[in-house]
């Protein structure tokens, strides 16, 4: 997500092209606000209109679990090698304080997203997950799920604000195909498949190490040097461990190729190296006013999935709203981007370099496990949409309500998959999975639609890992209409 976050006025860009006062007998004199043909004009873009939604917007039921997630994501531009995260112990160590002493038992995750640019002589950067059994006993160390991809493999392409992607083949850059390759693996009766180049178990003697993840992220042969690699794993370790990913570029042969390089050169790499860089923008510290950087995580995050049911308060349903009103739920708000809810889904840290991100803002890879039972608690039949969307982010909510534009602004803030499974009358789950590429104050059309005869419940649920590159805050749309 983007470094760094600016409150403007609405009409901020336009003032400035018009000149934001004029000087006349010594006073400031503001101009009028100009037309939505004049802003057009002025600026050579088109003419935004608002949309306001005027919608109940509810703080999200549930809570984050405490199951930790290796969160390495900054530096995410990768020009020095080094040490991206490493939650070894200090001692030992040439740089101490690139060493976070952290150590992962039972379930945890892991996510990783950095990228290569325009490297000198064109040369490979690799990317190594190095694992170590500090314990007198064997470790077993499970990959329940595991995927990787190359931006190369999956680049960020614009795709249609909404589609239909049974088979997972609508996806927008590395981090959206990881993640949608993982939950199609999730609550389902099949036994999860990792990618060929993972196994399903590391054996682990007392005191060894072994590579979890060795990748590359190549660029020569590509029309612009750039490439990135997105990886993302759900483990399980019955000892404690401990994690570091590195970054080094690809050492060569005596003939001048290059090779992967091997455990015992990762391992001094973490043994001597120093923090990768270049560093990212230092975060603004809670509390703090002004500009606010939110920067990039590297650390140790508290919290791996979101699991709620939606009611309303002291219900065992969630009765829809009546005819031509909605109800939102926040996804993923954050400081500054609580759409009026005062919570913050962003996960807390229980680890990280002091010039990192002080929560895991976005909650990238995030799995939001959300059932809703949908009651009609009237006598007709009602028509009944689920949208997933993007508003303007603001922390205290307009009295109008849910802020959108037509068109939308430019830039993409939601890329990737999410899922809807349907329970139908006859005790069937019908399930569907549908690609979002959603601009910031867009409202797309509706995932699902579907009919609730009255007095009667149907239960939807909804899950997604939360994509990675993608910008909070979204909201989970609830609106009802007449049966046509």
């Amino acid at each position: 997500m983007p470094l760094l976050s600016l409150s403007r006025t609405a009409n901020h860009s336009y003032l400035l092209a018009i000149g934001m006062t004029i000087l006349c007998s010594c006073k400031f004199i503001s101009p009028p606000v100009p037309s939505a043909a004049e802003q057009s004009r002025l600026t050579g873009q088109k003419a935004t209109q608002d949309l306001w939604l005027d919608d109940e917007v509810r703080p999200l039921s549930g809570k984050l679990d405490q199951i930790p997630m290796f969160n390495s994501n900054s530096p995410e531009w990768i020009k020095q090698p080094g040490i991206l995260l490493s939650t070894f112990p200090s001692s030992g160590k040439a740089t101490p304080e690139a060493h976070l002493n952290f150590g992962f038992k039972n379930n945890f995750t892991l996510f990783s997203h950095h990228f290569s640019h325009t490297p000198i002589d064109l040369k490979t950067l690799y990317l190594g997950i190095i694992v170590h059994n500090p314990n007198t006993e064997t470790v077993t160390l499970a990959l329940n799920t595991a995927a990787s991809y190359q931006l190369a493999e999956a680049p960020f392409d614009k795709k249609p604000s909404i589609a239909e992607n049974p088979e997972g083949t609508v996806f927008s850059g590395p981090g959206v195909r990881t993640v949608d390759q993982i939950l199609r693996q999730l609550k389902t009766n099949q036994q999860p498949q990792n990618q060929a180049d993972f196994p399903k178990v590391l054996i682990i003697p007392p005191g060894e190490y072994r590579l979890l993840l060795n990748h590359p992220i190549p660029v020569k042969g590509l029309e612009k040097p750039i490439n990135g690699r997105s990886t993302f794993m759900q483990l399980h370790s019955n000892q404690t461990v401990n994690l570091a990913e590195l970054a080094m570029y690809a050492p060569t042969t005596k003939s001048g190729d290059e090779r992967k390089p091997t455990l015992e050169e990762w391992k001094k790499l973490l043994l001597t190296g120093g923090l990768a860089g270049p560093r990212d923008k230092r975060p603004t510290p809670p509390g703090q006013g002004g500009v606010l950087i939110y920067s990039r995580v590297s650390g140790v995050q508290a919290g791996s999935n979101w699991q709620a049911l939606l009611t309303d308060p002291g219900s065992k349903h969630l009765s829809i709203p009546a005819s031509g009103k909605g109800i939102s739920y926040g996804i993923s708000t954050l400081r500054a981007g609580r759409l009026g809810t005062a919570q913050t889904q962003a996960a807390k840290l229980l680890a990280r370099y002091t010039d990192t991100a002080y929560e895991a803002h976005g909650n990238y890879c995030v799995y939001y496990d959300l059932s809703l039972p949908l009651h009609n608690p009237t006598s007709s039949p009602k028509q009944v949409t689920l949208t997933l969307a993007t508003p303007i982010k603001v922390d205290k909510l307009n009295p109008k309500g849910l802020q959108f534009t037509i068109p939308p602004r430019t830039h993409p803030y939601f890329r990737g998959t999410v899922r809807l499974r349907i329970s139908e009358d006859d005790g069937a789950i019908t399930t569907q999975y549908v690609h979002l590429w959603q601009r910031t104050g867009e409202l797309t059309k509706p995932m699902s639609t579907l009919t609730i005869p009255p007095k009667t419940t149907k239960t939807v649920s909804v899950d997604f890992l939360y994509p990675p590159d993608s910008t909070p805050p979204q909201i989970l749309r609830i609106a009802t209409s007449p049966v046509k």
